[in-house]
């Protein structure tokens, strides 16, 4: 165990692994004019393990492990604990700390959109990266009872069965850019809706990855009844599509994946403001109320002050209008890690401040010998 802590503390590892993240940077940043910023991000930064060609390399994930480990490892080295180093501990505490962050945010963080129509409200966020299979049991006046499958576990050839639902279903086909081909020959009576007349092809990825439109063929099986058979979604699909089970009442939607809040932002009056003589605007706001518990409180989001609740943040990102009225959109991010870069930021600077303060005796005294 000493010589595996003793080769990972190698003081040369850390240097080797910022040198790599160097390189890295440089080429995910050249790989986002032909990939887009989101793939880039993920190809080369929150994977294990990045591909340069048919070649595996570290990715961004593994290489900060290795500095973590590399770190923390040499805080076991006996040498560093002296008194006259005391400000190098502390920037190395420092320096884990936001690695700890760091990976707190890739883990556990997201964000996404929330789209508000004035005089409207919504309780969830919308991951525009990322599709959901949405079953939605409209069989309750008064609610509805939502399973949502997300975009991870929609494999091809993957079964499905989830405990609130009374079917079994199987991925055929997921595509996350797909458009639909008419079909030559109408299919029979086992195809249902979209599926019937319709084939889902597969496309290239769009640099942009909120353009992509995912299209995905499944098999619903284990009703036994009509309802049985294969269908088809697209996202943004006009038509939805439905079925009946057991006396219930299902719409299948193919939708941008939602995180629901444990509140509702209800917004009150959104306003905008132009630079003189032009349509470009110069700042926009969002008058809302802020709905929990059944409580409303009123809150102002503008462009450069965010609404902070819990652990969600709010910024004032966008708008669109259209005849039927104006629609603010909000940027919303949720990061457990938010606060690590600050602390490790303060702690790093006053364990450099220590480590001065503790050289500056030794920097005046050898000064004062080459006066002498």
């Amino acid at each position: 165990m000493r010589s595996i802590i003793r080769k990972l503390g190698n003081p040369k590892i850390f240097v080797f692994t910022i040198m790599w993240m160097m390189i890295l940077v440089f080429v995910g940043t050249i790989a986002q004019r032909d990939m887009g910023l989101y793939y880039a991000q993920q190809q080369y930064f929150s994977n294990w393990l990045a591909w340069f060609g048919p070649i595996p390399v570290p990715g961004g994930r593994l290489t900060m492990l290795v500095m973590f480990l590399n770190m923390i490892s040499l805080l076991f080295r006996h040498t560093l604990w002296q008194m006259k180093k005391v400000g190098i501990i502390i920037v190395h505490m420092g320096a884990l700390l936001l690695l700890i962050g760091g990976g707190i945010t890739a883990w556990f963080s997201f964000e996404g959109n929330m789209v508000l129509d004035e005089g409207g409200e919504s309780n969830f966020i919308v991951n525009s990266q990322q599709s959901e299979l949405a079953f939605i049991n409209t069989t309750q006046p008064d609610y509805n009872d939502i399973t949502s499958l997300p975009e991870k576990i929609l494999k091809n050839r993957n079964i499905l069965n989830p405990t609130d639902l009374p079917f079994t279903i199987e991925i055929i086909q997921f595509h996350s850019n797909a458009e639909a081909e008419r079909r030559t020959q109408s299919k029979g009576d086992f195809y249902h809706g979209l599926a019937k007349n319709f084939l889902l092809l597969p496309k290239e990825n769009e640099k942009e990855a909120e353009m992509n439109r995912a299209g995905i063929l499944f098999k619903i099986s284990d009703t036994n009844t009509d309802a049985d058979g294969i269908y088809s979604l697209f996202l943004g699909q006009s038509i939805p599509q439905t079925l009946q089970v057991n006396d219930e009442s299902y719409t299948l939607v193919l939708r941008r994946e939602r995180i629901y809040l444990p509140f509702a932002i209800e917004l009150l009056d959104f306003k905008r403001v132009l630079h003189p003589g032009t349509t470009i605007p110069k700042s926009f706001s969002s008058e809302v109320n802020l709905i929990e518990n059944d409580i409303p409180r009123r809150v102002m989001i503008k462009m450069n002050e965010p609404l902070r609740h819990k652990e969600y943040t709010f910024f004032q990102a966008s708008f669109s209008q259209s005849d039927s009225g104006e629609t603010s959109i909000l940027a919303v991010v949720k990061n457990y890690g938010r606060l690590f870069p600050y602390i490790s930021s303060l702690i790093m600077s006053f364990g450099l401040l220590i480590h001065l303060l503790l050289q500056l005796p030794k920097l005046l005294s050898s000064k004062g010998k080459k006066r002498a």
